[in-house]
């Protein structure tokens, strides 16, 4: 009895894994503090309905959506009394001009496809949105643009981070993002990713055509944070 040998088929190589490492995740995301990268979902993986249920659930911090990962929001309690008191002076505003709505830090909004970012303060124009109207209270993540970012810097936000968060907002279609430092006590005005126009300590924010007759004086701002 003769016995066949059958010889196994050559399998090719597998593809080599590309080597990424938590620093490399985390230089993407705007070197980062790690614990602001949410691990569950898995970084890379996070879908939009994952950023709809983990804000929506409030288990924890407000979360942001970039490359497919959950990152949380940094902004402490200072930063939220500065943004209430920016927000208020809005609303005043938006109250006396009908031109559009205004929304706080957890207002998160889906500007770009596989990007949820939440500003600190941000105006949306009715024009904007349809019929005039504010997103439905099902929509919890709308596919909106605001035409003014406003971003209070708070200590884990790095150069780069906010870098990153300009080019997608302008590039989104926002006109206008003014960064404000509790720090120094000043400002940024951005009107593209690198365009800015400085503004100090004893200036003013101005909102030109975006919102006409609107300014924000810094040193009252601070002062009546601080109850000065």
């Amino acid at each position: 009895m003769t016995t066949a040998t059958i010889d196994a088929p050559t399998l090719p190589a597998a593809p080599a894994l590309p080597r990424v490492t938590v620093a490399d995740l985390l230089r993407r995301l705007g070197d980062i503090p790690a614990d602001r990268v949410r691990f569950n979902p898995v970084p890379g993986l996070a879908t939009f309905e994952d950023l709809v249920h983990v804000n929506a659930t409030r288990d924890a911090q407000i979360c942001e959506w970039v490359d497919g990962t959950l990152v949380e929001k940094a902004m402490g309690f200072h930063e939220s009394w500065l943004a209430v008191i920016i927000i208020g002076e809005l609303y005043a505003y938006l109250k006396a001009n009908d031109i559009g709505m205004a929304s706080a830090p957890d207002g998160v909004m889906n500007i770009l496809p596989g990007v949820g970012r939440a500003p600190d303060v941000a105006f949306i124009p009715w024009a904007k949105l349809k019929d005039g109207k504010p997103p439905a209270r099902e929509n919890k993540v709308p596919a909106v643009v605001p035409d003014l970012v406003i971003e209070i810097l708070s200590a884990s936000n790095t150069p780069a981070e906010m870098a990153r968060k300009r080019d997608e907002y302008f590039r989104a279609g926002v006109k206008r993002v003014w960064e404000i430092s509790p720090e120094s006590r000043s400002a940024n005005v951005f009107t593209g990713p690198t365009a800015v126009t400085p503004v100090p300590a004893d200036g003013t924010l101005d909102g030109d055509a975006i919102l006409p007759g609107f300014t924000l004086a810094l040193r009252d701002l601070f002062d009546r944070a601080d109850r000065r």
